[in-house]
């Protein structure tokens, strides 16, 4: 893993924990989460962030991955 890998995966890594928290507070919504999660791979594009973000860490069942959810 190269250095600018390893900072964007600390970024992601980092950016969606604050995102979890916020999801687990009530202040967003599963779906404001999945954009989130969407954008932030997008620009990030992390080594393993991607592995994680097909699991779904919240009560829905299915999660868009690499969309907006309203396709």
């Amino acid at each position: 893993m190269t250095e600018e890998q390893f900072r964007a995966e600390k970024l992601y890594q980092a950016t969606m924990n604050m995102a979890r928290r916020m999801l687990s507070q009530g202040l967003i919504s599963e779906e404001e989460y999945c954009q989130i999660d969407t954008i932030f791979l997008e620009k990030y594009c992390p080594v393993f962030g991607t592995l994680f973000s097909a699991t779904p860490l919240t009560s829905r069942a299915q999660r868009v991955m690499y969309g907006s959810g309203k396709e």
